[in-house]
């Protein structure tokens, strides 16, 4: 059996006044790539901060690899949980293999300097994200897209056991966003356990094991993808009407047209855990 990397107990998410979260209990297992769903402003990044030790605890507990999450120190957390922020800016000038690189700090000593090894990796992460040849560009010269892609390959120059992607499909076209999660995917299958925000369910249920939806008024609902991903539940949680599609290349979700042409959109209710 996987063990889990992350374990959740009751954990209460809020933001000011505004209670997010009630007692969400979870486990992501090593193998297992979740999506985070919910309307905008229902709690997805204050989720992923929460869980990646940048924000305090409210209640509850959070288990990383079997021991709390505080109890770890900063640098040995580095080296098995990684975050990407939604935020691709860089605030330094330095080329992109600098920037690559800094993802191999958790695993240098502090006074030690990259060596061929860090070089290796971090090249090889800028080219599974299709950076290969931009190693000496400037990050500010890059594009949004790139810029995304290049804090991916941070991510993957890390090596982390457990990666929190904050929609890390931000300025990707088509084309890459596709790459990138089938990428993830993969390392998914190598043993790496995965949580990532989308907007797209559809996504979710192409390339996720399983999925948590948030309504961002403390209800939720954790499980496999197909447990979760239903049109009661994202009509529950966006407010918009929504049917099934099956065809021999899987299951859809789709806006219910003859609903939005009534004026019915649906209204949005609390999920249960």
């Amino acid at each position: 059996m996987n063990r889990p990397l992350i374990t959740v107990e009751g954990l209460g998410v809020s933001q000011g006044q505004r209670r997010l979260l009630n007692g969400l209990d979870m486990e992501l297992k090593a193998g297992e790539c979740w999506a985070l769903l919910g309307r905008n402003g229902a709690g997805k990044t204050t989720l992923l901060h929460t869980l990646a030790g940048i924000r305090p605890i409210e209640v509850g507990s959070i288990r990383l690899l079997d021991r709390d999450l505080h109890a770890w120190r900063a640098r040995e957390r580095a080296q098995c949980l990684g975050l990407l922020t939604q935020d691709a800016s860089q605030g330094f000038e330095e080329t992109v293999l600098e920037a690559a690189l800094v993802g191999r700090h958790p695993h240098i000593g502090r006074w030690s300097n990259e060596g061929e090894e860090d070089v290796r990796i971090a090249r090889q992460a800028l080219n599974d994200c299709g950076l290969a040849g931009f190693e000496q560009r400037a990050v500010q010269s890059l594009s949004g897209g790139e810029q995304r892609r290049l804090g991916l390959a941070t991510l993957l120059t890390q090596n982390p056991q457990l990666l929190l992607l904050d929609e890390p499909l931000n300025h990707l076209d088509l084309q890459w966003q596709w790459c990138m999660l089938h990428q993830l995917r993969g390392l998914c299958e190598a043993g790496r356990g995965i949580l990532l925000s989308l907007h797209d369910a559809n996504l979710a249920l192409r390339f996720c094991s399983h999925a948590l939806l948030l309504d961002g008024e403390g209800g939720w609902r954790a499980g496999s993808v197909d447990e979760v991903i239903t049109p009661k539940a994202l009509q529950q949680t966006y407010g918009m009407a929504m049917r099934l599609i099956e065809d021999e290349q899987g299951r859809w979700v789709v806006p219910d047209t003859r609903m939005m042409r009534t004026g019915t959109m649906g209204g949005r209710g609390n999920l249960k855990g």
